[in-house]
């Protein structure tokens, strides 16, 4: 930290009935008024240097040899007044980047410039703001602190500008400068090299207020000299700083709104800050940092446009989320559900068309060398997206799981999520199984046809052997899916080593329908769909599934007969089951 010493005269400034004094043997001639404090000093040393009290005085003659001068609303108060004083009567000050905002604003106030003397305050502070502050990167930081009560003056004399723009020049000149007091240490506590921040500037600029931060990145950015990555590294070392923990609050009922900030106006400017600040390029920033500011957007009831960005933006990287990013509460009065399943809704079908959009790109650029590299660029372009979407479903899955215990989440919206991806991005249904099973617990109000609606995205084919054991003894589940379970995990004994000849001819008959008829029980999932049409809306109203409720009993039956399942308890049923799995692996 830079200083600068002015002056050699001891301190003789004393207090007495609440006047400050000058100890001096001259008869004092003038008084002072600054904000509730009163000076009786002397117009000589004064008059010398500041040209306001010339005006002042010159303006406003007294007969008497004692003259009063008020100096309402002084910048940097008595401090700063006294400051410029003892400059004036050469008493020994010391200025650093902790004063010399105050005292350049009141040194501008007195109008303490060189036309009035040389070498006066003003060219003093001049001198040393740009030979040793601006220099000084913690200087520039500890001076941008101090500009908050002069925000006009500051922004008048230019400290503020050239301040950030020191900062920006000195970020830019070593974006990925690795700074030792910021370094991460191993298990054994000695210095990782390989782990130490390139961040040193994040963590600095974290300290400003926004308005000047933002100055202080968007300033960064536009130079195009900083990684976005980094950009986005520093926005989440300020947000992690400024704003609470959202997870946690939301979770003990509790508010971002301090006692400080209790409207939460405060938070929300500073949030719709951050997120104009985001960079474009996509993955500078994770889709858990995006959610996390999605969380905090609902909560502070931010504006919609900022609510539609981070959600444009967290599709494009849906395949990185978790589980409880996706746990955005839900503050809308128009909805009695714990989170915003909505705009969960939202992120993913801008996930599916964004994808879309990504395989035609892809499809077309490969088009350009040739056929055989299309079909070779086609295959790639499909399997990198099904990649993503694999993730995407697991996640959702995940989602449904947590969403199925909230009794106010309506049917229409849990299997619109449901459906919401493409069948064939679940490679197994035992989550989806397990979220229908909550959800089932959760709402005992369904009527029957409302659980058959429930399950018919549900492919028994999917599920795992300890999955189909736990569903055929499900008393919450429809009749015809039970029998599937029951059908699908005979089927599969049966040709288990290709031993398929040994079925019974009816059984075969309906395993060779199964294999080249879509099952009505799954029609959703067991059917490749066109990539285009995943984005198509599949939510037929509960009420007109009566019908087709009715015809997937009639199924159920024939599928019963067909098997020939005596008709026992479902615990009886799987038992006898299990034992002719068992009989059947054994041969």
């Amino acid at each position: 930290m830079k200083f600068m010493k002015l002056g050699s005269r001891p301190d003789a400034f004393y207090s007495s009935n609440g006047v400050r004094s000058i100890s001096s043997e001259i008869r004092i001639d003038i008084i002072i008024q600054v904000n509730e404090t009163r000076y009786l000093l002397h117009k000589f040393p004064l008059l010398s240097k500041c040209l306001k009290l010339q005006r002042d005085c010159s303006e406003n003659p007294e007969s008497s040899h004692l003259q009063m001068i008020e100096l309402p609303d002084f910048p940097g108060g008595i401090e700063a007044f006294e400051l410029c004083v003892k400059f004036c009567y050469g008493i020994a000050v010391t200025l650093s980047a902790y004063n010399i905002v105050p005292a350049r604003c009141a040194a501008k106030y007195l109008q303490m410039t060189e036309d009035v003397e040389k070498g006066n305050l003003v060219h003093k502070l001049e001198v040393f703001f740009n030979s040793c502050i601006l220099n000084g990167w913690k200087d520039c930081i500890v001076t941008l602190h101090t500009t908050k009560p002069f925000q006009l003056w500051s922004e008048e004399v230019g400290i503020t500008s050239r301040c950030i723009e020191s900062l920006v020049s000195k970020v830019h000149s070593n974006p990925m400068k690795v700074s030792v007091s910021h370094s991460h240490s191993n298990q054994k506590g000695e210095i990782d090299e390989t782990h130490k921040t390139k961040r040193w500037w994040g963590e600095d600029l974290s300290e400003l207020r926004i308005d000047l931060y933002w100055r202080t990145m968007a300033a960064l950015m536009s130079g195009r000299k900083v990684p976005p990555n980094l950009i986005g590294d520093a926005l989440k070392i300020y947000t992690s700083k400024w704003l609470p923990k959202i997870s946690r609050n939301f979770e003990n009922g509790l508010s971002l709104n301090s006692e400080s900030d209790p409207s939460g106006s405060n938070s929300r400017m500073l949030l719709e800050s951050i997120i104009t600040l985001l960079p474009i390029e996509s993955n500078a920033v994770s889709c858990s940092f995006l959610l996390k500011l999605l969380k905090a957007v609902n909560m502070l009831q931010a504006s919609g446009s900022s609510k539609l960005e981070l959600a444009r933006r967290a599709a494009v990287q849906l395949d990185e989320a978790k589980v409880c990013d996706l746990m955005i509460p839900s503050v809308s009065n128009d909805s009695d559900t714990i989170y915003d399943i909505d705009i969960v809704l939202n992120i993913l079908e801008q996930f599916m068309l964004q994808s879309q959009i990504q395989q035609t790109e892809r499809t077309l650029q490969s088009a350009d060398n040739g056929d055989c590299e299309l079909e070779e660029g086609c295959r790639s372009s499909s399997s990198a997206v099904t990649g993503a979407m694999i993730k995407v479903a697991k996640v959702v899955d995940g989602y449904l799981q947590e969403i199925a215990r909230d009794v106010n989440v309506p049917l229409s919206k849990f299997i619109a999520l449901t459906e919401a991806v493409p069948g064939l991005a679940r490679l197994n249904h035992d989550d989806l199984y397990k979220a229908i099973d909550i959800y089932l617990k959760s709402h005992p109000e369904l009527n029957k046809s409302e659980r058959k609606y429930l399950c018919r995205t549900l492919d028994c084919k999917k599920l795992s052997l300890e999955a189909c054991m736990h569903a055929a003894q499900n008393e919450l589940l429809p009749l015809r899916v039970v029998v599937q379970v029951l059908f699908s995990e005979q089927a599969r004994a049966a040709m288990a080593g290709g031993q398929v000849t040994g079925l019974p001819r009816n059984l075969k008959a309906l395993l060779a329908a199964k294999d080249t008829e879509p099952s009505p029980l799954s029609t959703a999932t067991s059917t490749p769909q066109p990539h285009d049409q995943w984005l198509k809306s599949r939510n037929p109203s509960v009420s007109s599934s009566k019908m087709k409720a009715d015809e997937d009993d009639e199924s159920a039956l024939k599928v019963k007969q067909h098997c020939l399942i005596p008709s026992l308890p479902k615990k009886t049923m799987f038992g006898k089951l299990w034992s002719t799995n068992r009989v059947e692996n054994e041969k």
